[in-house]
């Protein structure tokens, strides 16, 4: 016991908090420095501007060498700095903002609920609502590959819970994002269509390969599906048979050495059985409700931050690049996407309405939905550890 808790007092340590705040607040600086340096091509009245465009490929999009010089022109160029001296940061930026962080509140209310409902009212509002600040806190301090989800069903322990239950309803929680996201994409993909969901213009190294934003999203939705087929089969169907595969797969020789976390996957997978193969359908719609609210509600954040610096109409257009974006986070190395986040918004919603001020709404998304939580949970945690010390089971 004192062990792991030790191990959670290092997970939640000043030094995890600000290697993710300095990693954002680097990448974002740098970038902002250099978008500051850059001049764009910005729309004028005609006759106003010193440039005209002409779409030489036919790609509908607006690069560098397609503009030329022109008395009469209507583009002009123009710095961020000469950009950002236009933006009106009164009542009107001020009202959008604050919205952001009413649509995060909504969000966080929806983890809440979920968490209640998983747990079938044995956390309270207050112990649920402490054990959401707390997981956001550890999920934002560890690469998104993996996650808070270890520490958790520490968490949820502490707050009275089995440890059985525990591990059932994080793996729970998990699978309901999971399959969240697996039935969105296709709507959303019908709903737009490829060319406008995956810009072409976006690229990114993997492997020492160059590939298209559809490729990358491709790799972590076919994670997604791998993983959650697994799961459910796991979980709703042969609990005992999916812990003997993943034995026999982690046999292997070149695999041995995750032998032991496949085994204890395994065993989480039979305890998530056990606890929720028999629920009612009732139960999986309020905890599939909340966390379609939850998602859309964090999506509509990023909605709400753009509002602030300009008028944007297509806002289905922003969630459904969003969606794009948080797939590719999943299989993001760094803490909580920190660094990927803004250089992902940046690139995937520049077109959407405010290309010229799409970084400095990535910053100000990641400063109202992100670093939070990096403050919150490390103010909360000290008094939860020792008021839920008497809870341990």
């Amino acid at each position: 016991m004192a062990e792991d808790i030790q191990k959670v007092k290092s997970i939640f340590s000043f030094r995890r908090v600000i290697v993710p705040v300095f990693i954002g607040c680097l990448v974002s600086g740098y970038l902002l420095y250099q978008n500051f340096q850059e001049e764009l091509f910005v729309k004028v009245a005609q006759g106003s501007g010193d440039y005209i465009w002409t779409d030489l490929n036919s790609n509908e999009w607006e690069e560098p060498e397609e503009f030329s010089p022109s008395e009469k022109g209507n583009y002009q160029k123009q710095t961020i700095a000469q950009l950002l001296s236009k933006v009106d940061w009164g009542w009107y930026t001020a009202l959008w903002l604050f919205l952001a962080f009413v649509t995060m509140a909504i969000r966080d209310l929806a983890y809440v609920v979920r968490l209640r409902v998983l747990s079938e009212s044995d956390l309270s509002w207050r112990q649920a609502f402490r054990s959401i600040m707390l997981w956001e806190t550890a999920s934002a301090i560890t690469p998104s590959i993996v996650g808070g989800s270890g520490i958790a069903m520490f968490i949820i322990n502490r707050e009275g819970i089995s440890l059985g239950r525990s591990t059932a309803i994080v793996m729970i929680t998990a699978l309901l994002d999971e399959l969240f996201f697996i039935l969105i994409v296709p709507i959303t993909i019908l709903w737009l269509g490829y060319d406008r969901l995956f810009p072409e213009y976006l690229s990114f190294g993997f492997l020492g390969e160059e590939l298209d934003v559809f490729t990358v999203f491709l790799l972590g939705y076919g994670f997604i599906i791998v993983l959650t087929s697994f799961i459910t089969w796991g979980i709703f169907f042969k609990p005992y048979n999916l812990k003997r595969l993943l034995f026999a797969i982690f046999s292997l020789s070149f695999l041995k050495r995750w032998r032991v976390n496949a085994v204890v996957t395994g065993n989480d997978i039979i305890a998530a059985s056990r606890v929720f193969r028999d629920k009612p359908f009732v139960f999986w719609l309020k905890s599939f409700g909340a966390t379609s609210i939850s998602w859309l509600a964090r999506y509509f954040t990023a909605n709400m931050v753009i509002m602030a610096f300009v008028y944007a109409n297509d806002h289905i257009l922003i969630l459904g690049r969003q969606l794009v974006m948080w797939v590719i986070m999943l299989i993001s190395p760094t803490p909580g996407g920190s660094g990927v986040a803004e250089v992902l918004f940046t690139s995937l919603l520049k077109d959407a309405s405010i290309e010229e001020l799409a970084l400095v709404a990535a910053i100000v998304w990641r400063m109202v939905s992100y670093y939070p939580y990096l403050f919150i949970g490390s103010f909360i945690f000290p008094t939860w550890l020792k008021n839920t010390s008497r809870n341990r089971n």
